[in-house]
């Protein structure tokens, strides 16, 4: 039998062992901290900062380290939201900013500022303020690459003491007053349309211009072509006449013969339907007096030569006689 002494002694061992070896357990866990990749850790010791821990396996000393949250080092995107900004002509427009920074110094992120993306709104804010409060409305919708450059520029050169370093910034939207917005649309129909009549314009000219040349190009082109046929229609009828005359030439015509060639071609003149009157030419009664003594010159030659052969015959006969 087991006394009540040693009963509760041996129950007193078993709960002071079970209690070393909780104690044990959590001196283990609190000892032993695993950091993830692209995250940082600030350890304090005694409530002051003592190191940064680096992704992997860190042993801490018990009840003395503490470990803060864990930074994330990743870049990170913070989009605010739309933010009134007056421009340099008064017009209220709404921005929309969306930045893209990263804490490359936890302790400074930790230490240097309470709480860094909130800081990095305000700061956003003001400085965008001051940006387009010196531009009028059209440079602030034209010149977004130039504003995100000076945005970046001053909110880097703030941030760096806050272990923070701004890659980018970039305005996602810029929204002026709806009164604006049906201006500027009226005013970019409007030189739509008039770029469209100007477009017009020009096609017609143009077109008018391609029509004028090509029927100036079809005159010339008719006009040489004519000149052409014409010296063609010369050079033949030149041609004809040399071989008609060369012909006539070389047959040796007699009078009679080209009275009546001439004959020949008068009733020609009075050919077509236009043809009302027609003038007899002079050498018509040329060609009628060639024709007459054609005929008449060859019947009168006939007797004479029958009388002058009678006369040698009789001549011949009167010394026979």
């Amino acid at each position: 039998m087991i006394s009540v002494e040693e009963f509760f002694g041996q129950l007193f061992v078993t709960a002071l062992v079970v209690v070393i070896g909780i104690f044990v357990i959590v001196v283990l866990l609190r000892s032993i901290r695993i950091v993830p990749q692209a995250y940082a850790g600030v350890v304090e010791r005694l409530g002051r900062y003592q190191r940064t821990l680096q992704p992997g396996l860190n042993l801490l000393v018990p009840f003395i380290d503490r470990l803060r949250p864990l930074v994330d080092m990743r870049e990170q995107v913070v989009s605010f939201p739309p933010q009134p900004v007056i421009t340099e002509d008064n017009l209220v427009v709404s921005i929309d900013t969306v930045i893209y920074f990263q804490v490359t110094d936890a302790r400074a992120a930790t230490y240097e500022i309470a709480n860094y993306l909130a800081g990095v709104e305000q700061l956003t804010v003001t400085t965008l303020r001051n940006v387009v409060g010196g531009l009028n409305l059209e440079e602030a919708l034209t010149s977004r690459d130039n504003i995100n450059g000076q945005l970046r520029v001053v909110l880097d050169e703030a941030t760096g003491k806050w272990g923070l370093r701004v890659n980018r910034v970039e305005l996602k939207a810029i929204d002026p007053p709806a009164s604006i917005q049906d201006s500027m649309e009226k005013q970019m129909r409007a030189e739509r349309d008039r770029r469209a009549v100007i477009l017009t314009a020009e096609g017609t000219k143009q077109a008018q211009i391609l029509e004028a040349e090509g029927m100036r190009q079809s005159a010339i082109l008719k006009a040489e072509g004519e000149a052409k046929a014409q010296v063609l229609k010369a050079q033949a009828e030149a041609e004809a006449i040399t071989t008609v005359f060369g012909a006539i030439h070389a047959g040796n015509p007699d009078a009679p013969l080209l009275a009546y060639e001439y004959l020949q071609t008068l009733p020609k003149l009075a050919e077509g339907e236009s043809n009302k009157m027609w003038i007899i030419p002079s050498e018509l009664t040329e060609a009628l007096k060639g024709i007459g003594q054609g005929f008449l010159g060859g019947g009168a030659a006939g007797p004479a030569a029958g009388g002058q052969a009678g006369g040698k015959r009789g001549g011949s006969a009167s010394p026979s006689a």
